[in-house]
């Protein structure tokens, strides 16, 4: 029986060890995250989607932590992302109690990344859950497919460059279903002046997926941002 006992042990030891593993990794990550309180950068923006011709964005983006942001476009037009967008990878990570599971390790980019599914205990995160790419030699997330109450199921792809230490992206590609995504007032301009409303169902009704790549050309980091930016 004790014999049982032992081989039973040595065998859910990975798990154990893998668990633990994978929470500090997390944890790293989060910690990293939480580092930055605010930043301002120069980005250029670029929102594609099938039924919509929207013109490239030029502008600064606004960020404090941990979830207020604007976007003051070149030509005066301020947008409030609020939760109708999001563009920090701090936002697509559900945030209080979370349940972490190893899914081990998958090839993306040429690398070889861990991959952790991460559950709310609660069901008070807009996150349902969300599947996280991670390079663990650097401590680095490279993909999130983040599953929400509201918006859809995003997808997050993120490349690093100069600003690596601050786990601050270089350029962000977000996919997601616009029917469910709700783009910013200040983005969708075109589309309400080409007249594709909800009351022409053959056109609004069909499903519509878009893409938003962010090009960030430079970071102002922990500067200090006042509140009044984002009212």
């Amino acid at each position: 029986m004790m014999r049982i006992r032992f081989i039973a042990i040595l065998l859910l030891l990975p798990m154990f060890v893998n668990a633990e593993d994978v929470n500090k990794l997390y944890a790293t990550i989060i910690d990293k995250l939480s580092a930055i309180r605010d930043y301002s950068a120069d980005i250029k923006m670029k929102v594609s989607v099938s039924f919509i011709n929207i013109p490239k964005v030029n502008g600064r983006l606004y960020y404090k932590a941990p979830d207020k942001m604007r976007l003051e476009r070149n030509g005066g037009i301020s947008i409030l992302p609020k939760k109708n967008i999001n563009f920090s990878l701090r936002n697509m990570l559900p945030s209080g109690n979370v349940t972490i599971l190893d899914l081990g390790y998958d090839t993306a980019s040429m690398k070889k990344l861990r991959v952790v599914k991460i559950i709310p205990n609660t069901d008070q995160n807009d996150i349902v859950i969300s599947k996280v790419w991670i390079d663990d030699k650097v401590g680095l997330v490279l993909k999130t497919e983040t599953t929400t109450r509201n918006e859809g199921t995003i997808i997050m792809n993120l490349d690093y460059g100069v600003y690596t230490k601050y786990c601050l992206p270089d350029k962000v590609t977000l996919l997601f279903d616009v029917n469910q995504y709700k783009l910013p007032k200040g983005l969708t301009m075109d589309y309400e002046q080409a007249g594709l409303t909800a009351k022409q169902p053959n056109i609004a009704s069909q499903k519509k997926t878009g893409t938003v790549e962010i090009f960030y050309m430079k970071y102002n980091i922990n500067l200090g941002i006042p509140d009044d930016i984002f009212k």
